[in-house]
């Protein structure tokens, strides 16, 4: 019988490829000049479509459990969270590439680890092997991930089209004023995605229902980004939809990106946790080298290799300790959910206080 772990693990890899497939379609269909703030608005519009009756389906022989006005005002800054990580991933994908966000998102399992630390969603306990082992495999994983971006070396596979070349030169040391942009909001887009890694936990915990939550989000981000695109995209006749890679890329993102991958995610969550889920991200890029290779005929790099081999030693240390600290955990009888604290007391006052939170 398959393990509740391997699972999530074949989940999460699912989403990285789901998210490699968007990020190309986004970025065609900005070339083409659909608006991000439009296209914001209409693919979670559509998932909405998908999620609501999902939901119903979902609960029609148990009631969702009533959802507190604390909960709600979470839920309101988990949307707030997710609607500017969609605006700024998408822009900073027009602006630069899926392969740089790719590199760029490899940054949310350390922004996610320390924000866990904050938060206390995570305990660190230098005199154990399995916290000394996330330590090292999420510096690891990053160190991957910047080899890859950064060092190219000699090929290892001859181009099959010229014109297309992942990490060709230029790509990442441009002087572009658009790529910079792009790679400063693709990390701002990362530390927002952590932050929303770290709120949904905290929703999750108390209010264990993912595809509700998932549901009432979407809803709020319509609203938001509805308000966002009327004040910043004048032109009228971007609102309306085209039949060819525009709706293509909406539609795509809806099923795959705002509705799929977000339930799946939350369940993800609940079941191992922030950091657990964000040790997936580094993977995206090794997905995206071997898409290119094999899709697109992109050139296949020294460096490219030994960042992936790098990136993989570190995803398994972090996968070992969490095992690890679960085979602990079912030993002593302590229920999984319970191996990190919640978040603090005074982060529970200051939510009560301003009433702000995801």
């Amino acid at each position: 019988m398959v393990s509740e772990g391997a699972i999530v693990t074949s989940a999460m890899v699912a989403v990285q490829f789901a998210d490699i497939g968007g990020s190309t379609l986004i970025k065609a269909a900005t070339n083409d000049g659909m608006s991000i703030y439009v296209f914001t608005f209409y693919s979670n519009l559509f998932a909405l479509c998908f999620l609501l009756p999902s939901t119903l389906f979902y609960h029609r022989k148990r009631a969702p459990p009533p959802i507190s006005s604390s909960i709600y005002c979470r839920l309101f800054l988990l949307s707030c969270l997710s609607t500017s990580v969609q605006i700024l991933m998408n822009t900073g994908i027009r602006c630069s590439s899926p392969t740089l966000a790719s590199a760029m998102v490899d940054l949310v399992p350390a922004f996610t680890f320390i924000l866990a630390l904050i938060s206390r969603m995570e305990n660190l306990n230098l005199k154990q092997h399995s916290s000394r082992a996330k330590i090292i495999g999420t510096m690891v994983s990053i160190a991957g991930a910047l080899t890859v971006t950064l060092y190219k070396g000699i090929p290892l596979i001859n181009d099959a089209f010229q014109n297309i070349r992942m990490g060709a030169s230029g790509m990442y040391l441009t002087g572009s004023s658009q790529w910079i942009l792009g790679a400063f909001l693709l990390t701002v887009a990362s530390f927002c995605l952590s932050v929303l890694y770290i709120v949904q936990t905290w929703i999750l915990r108390d209010y264990p229902e993912e595809v509700m939550v998932t549901t009432i989000c979407c809803s709020l981000v319509i609203i938001l980004s509805a308000i966002v695109a009327f004040i910043t995209e004048g032109n009228s006749k971007a609102w309306t939809l085209k039949p060819d890679k525009e709706l293509v890329s909406i539609c795509y993102s809806a099923i795959f990106l705002v509705s799929m991958r977000s339930v799946v995610s939350a369940w993800a969550l609940r079941k191992k946790g922030p950091i657990y889920v964000a040790m997936f991200n580094p993977l995206g890029m090794i997905i995206a080298l071997v898409t290119g290779v094999i899709f697109l005929g992109d050139n296949l790099y020294l460096g490219s290799m030994i960042g992936a081999a790098i990136i993989a030693i570190g995803f398994y240390a972090v996968m070992w300790a969490q095992a690890q600290e679960e085979q602990k955990a079912s030993q002593n009888n302590i229920p999984t959910s319970s191996l990190a604290p919640l978040l603090s007391d005074l982060f529970y006052n200051k939510c009560n206080c301003y009433c702000f939170t995801k």
